[in-house]
């Protein structure tokens, strides 16, 4: 409850200019190699930033390193205004990792691994409510998985595990919400529906994109055909959303229902 408080709290203080990421000469290096080299960019709420980059450009370990898994070996990150390593407001921030980075063995239910998008970094063990429950049911109907709930993660196809992670992340309403190649392994109507959503969520709701894509049509339809920054070998390409909220539900997960 003290969560959800702060979340309103921050919801009704914060302007469409606030900081919600700031990468401050943030470096990283694997070994001898030299992936971040002094990177400096700041997401401003209500943005919408495509991250483009080559194979080896650093991308994924930037959204690990400011989701947390990762410490930067230089620089600094913040989140909503507070330095990265004293951020403990993580249910703010919803995370869609590349789905080669899941253990296909990895022994949970489909409705197990949706919940557990809920739990923030200290409540692993807390009970679910009923609230919880039937917020898990809308996002497995939003995205037309409900049949699923019961199997386990590792049965499902590419696509269908995507989906998954896709709820897990919408559940809890996040501010910020981080995807790495979110499409990879998705069928194109799937797709489709995905960014229709996504653009909804911009353009309705408050709330902040940072994705990482190889799909540059769909980064340069809505965010333009140029970069508005780049830093070492990457393109961060931004559109900002200056439309107040007018959906009439607060909840993410009507969104698909509604306009499908």
């Amino acid at each position: 409850m003290e969560e959800r408080q702060q979340s309103a709290h921050y919801v009704r203080e914060a302007g469409c200019h606030r900081e919600i990421i700031a990468l401050d000469r943030v470096s990283f290096a694997f070994g001898t190699q030299q992936v971040l080299d002094d990177v400096n960019f700041a997401v401003q709420e209500r943005d919408f930033v495509g991250l483009i980059g080559a194979n080896g450009a650093g991308k994924t370990t930037l959204l690990r390193m400011i989701v947390g898994l990762t410490k930067p070996q230089r620089g600094e990150i913040r989140l909503f205004g507070t330095p990265a390593a004293r951020f403990r407001d993580w249910h703010l921030i919803g995370y869609v990792p590349q789905r080669n980075h899941f253990n296909p063995l990895f022994p949970a239910t489909v409705r197990e691994v949706v919940t557990s998008g809920l739990y923030g970094r200290r409540k692993l063990l807390r009970r679910l409510t009923k609230a919880d429950m039937d917020r898990a049911a809308d996002a497995l109907d939003t995205l037309d998985i409900p049949d699923l709930a019961d199997k386990r993660i590792g049965e499902l196809s590419g696509g269908q595990q995507q989906r998954v992670f896709l709820a897990r992340a919408l559940i809890n309403n996040p501010k910020l919400l981080i995807l790495d190649e979110p499409t990879v392994g998705i069928d194109m109507e799937t797709q489709l529906n995905f960014f229709q959503l996504i653009k909804h969520m911009h353009q309705h709701h408050d709330i902040t994109f940072l994705m990482v894509s190889h799909d540059l049509e769909m980064i340069r339809g809505y965010l333009g055909e140029r970069p508005k920054a780049t830093s070492g070998k990457l393109s961060f390409f931004v559109r900002h959303s200056h439309d107040l909220e007018d959906c009439a539900e607060t909840d993410l997960v009507h969104t698909l229902r509604k306009e499908g």
